[in-house]
């Protein structure tokens, strides 16, 4: 051990794990609320800063894209700053955009704040995470990957309701100004505990010896890469996707797949590259890439079409609806707490996410069976069943997905997890918005196949809803003009709800299908020496 790790390696012994853990999560909890915070507050943000609603779209695409950029490359960030360095630097940094959102007089100034609060937040998730599995003994790094998921699983469930909350009760401003008290008790907390572990201290003291070969042109390839495909997930449902009359989502779908298959072909072939993909070839590791890029994709299509269904057809406000989705986060925190006791005591995580996304699946299931006239318990259940099932499933695969690969890896495959678990999240969210939308032109043309005057169920409905109208206006062709409008609000009623029940269908599908996925997996038992030889 060199004198320079000894200091370090002595704090590191001393620090107690759980507090290290809490100091670590705070933050990348507060990153992770603000990619669904501001969702619903996009219209009073547009209103605020006289803007279209439309491009205050940009204020969620222009933070889902900087964290694209950075979280891929935060393992070489990480390996030549210093792992503390750069987590602290993180901390700093979102903090102070975090003020500038807030105050920011107009959208392009907001727009430039979120793509610095996006780099700064990119940092974040794979620091933590890092930290977390090197401050925890390889049998308890099913209750660490516990800790971080209350970050990562529970953030995209509260940001709606917290977010709803505070733009009804104060200003849209706030939910950037929350950030500003906890960035800086994480910061000094951060400053105080965090350390850099000896393998870290010894790998960046080999770094300095060598001459800095920064990979500009990867890092080019990247930037182009992840601008191209966030923009076009955000807007594509609106331009139409391929059948956009002005070639923008073609463009951009060529200029992605270009990019992307010279980054790969690049980093691929060249000594020090800035993204690693090597941790891809290992087999566990890849395929939980995978499930949690499909299962983060169904969280979040389910995340944002349920309070849609709420709001729309069911006449709740956004606090409203974001209080009926929130009893699901207190079960989550139950569970993932019992979760990772279970991992401690050396159960296959494969059965735990086998168990967790045949959960999803039902819950799903269960949600696509909904209707029109259900109360607001028959909503939060389904929700609850959902929500713990991907509780049962983010500790286990981040156990799996980190066994058997080396320390030295870890900085790289954090960063790739965590991209695949965000850009899930913003798949989903883009294909449950087309796929809702989609659908409900299907339906409304399949619901008017019958809807002629000659039905008889027409003429009956008409007729008694005409009468019922006639009671009151005294007119009867007036009463036959509401009634008819009437039919035609509930027909539209009924295709738009089909339409979100088609959502939760397909989310219920893709999660059974993933349970086959965990049959390439290897064994996965988070027991003391379990992956000594890896490392």
């Amino acid at each position: 051990m060199t004198a320079i790790a000894l200091p370090y390696a002595r704090a590191q012994r001393v620090i107690n794990p759980w507090l290290l853990a809490v100091v670590v999560v705070v933050p990348t909890f507060m990153e992770v609320l603000d990619t669904t915070v501001a969702n619903v507050a996009l219209r009073y943000i547009a209103g605020g800063l006289h803007a279209a609603v439309t491009d205050s779209e940009w204020v969620i695409t222009s933070y889902l894209a900087a964290n694209a950029i950075i979280l891929p490359i935060s393992g070489w960030i990480s390996a030549h700053l210093g792992r503390r360095n750069y987590f602290i630097l993180s901390i700093a940094i979102f903090t102070i955009s975090s003020a500038l959102c807030g105050i920011a007089g107009s959208l392009g100034q907001l727009i430039l704040f979120r793509v610095m609060q996006g780099l700064a937040g990119g940092g974040l998730q794979p620091s933590s995470q890092g930290v977390l599995l090197d401050a925890f003994p390889p049998e308890k790094q099913g209750a660490a990957m516990t800790v971080f998921g209350f970050a990562a699983l529970l953030a995209p469930v509260v940001g709606p309701t917290l977010g709803g909350w505070l733009t009804d009760n104060y200003s849209w401003r706030w939910i950037f100004y929350i950030n500003i008290p906890v960035g800086l008790v994480a910061l000094g907390a951060a400053w105080a505990l965090v350390r850099d572990p000896e393998y870290l201290q010894t790998q960046r003291e080999e770094l300095k010896k060598r001459p800095l070969n920064f990979d500009y042109l990867g890092l080019g390839l990247l930037v182009l890469a992840m601008v191209c495909w966030e923009v076009g997930l955000s807007k594509g449902q609106e331009w139409d996707w391929m059948g956009d009359p002005f070639w923008r989502v073609q463009t951009l779908a060529i200029v992605f797949v270009a990019a992307l298959g010279a980054l790969i072909y690049r980093e691929t072939h060249i000594a020090a590259p800035v993204i690693s993909f090597r941790p891809l070839r290992e087999r566990n590791f890849a395929v939980c890439c995978l499930i949690i890029f499909c299962a983060f994709g169904v969280l979040y299509a389910q995340t944002t079409s349920l309070p849609g269904l709420l709001q729309s057809l069911f006449g709740y406000d956004a606090t409203t609806s974001g209080l009926v989705m929130s009893p699901a986060g207190v079960g989550a925190v139950i569970l993932m707490v019992i979760v990772g006791a279970i991992l401690g005591r050396g159960l296959d995580a494969r059965w735990l996410i086998a168990a967790g996304l045949l959960t999803v699946a039902a819950a799903s299931y269960w949600m696509a069976h909904m209707n029109l006239n259900i109360s607001v318990r028959q909503v939060i259940w389904p929700r609850v069943v959902l929500i713990a099932g991907l509780s049962m499933i983010f500790a286990p695969l981040s156990v799996a997905a980190y066994m058997y690969l080396p320390k030295e890896m870890r900085g790289a495959a954090v960063g790739l997890f965590s991209l695949l678990r965000n850009e899930g999240g913003s798949v989903g969210t883009s294909v449950a918005q087309t796929l809702q939308e989609r659908r409900e032109q299907f339906h409304l043309l399949r619901l008017n196949e019958f809807l002629d005057r000659l039905n008889p169920a027409v003429q009956s409905f008409t007729g008694q809803t005409g009468a019922i109208f006639y009671h009151f206006t005294g007119d009867a062709m007036k009463s036959g003009q509401m009634a008819i409008e009437a039919l035609q609000s509930a027909r539209l009623r009924q295709a738009s709800s089909l339409a979100y029940f088609d959502v939760f269908w397909t989310c219920s599908i893709l999660a059974g299908v993933l349970v086959l996925l965990v049959l390439l997996m290897k064994r996965s038992v988070a027991e003391k020496g379990a992956h000594v030889a890896a490392e």
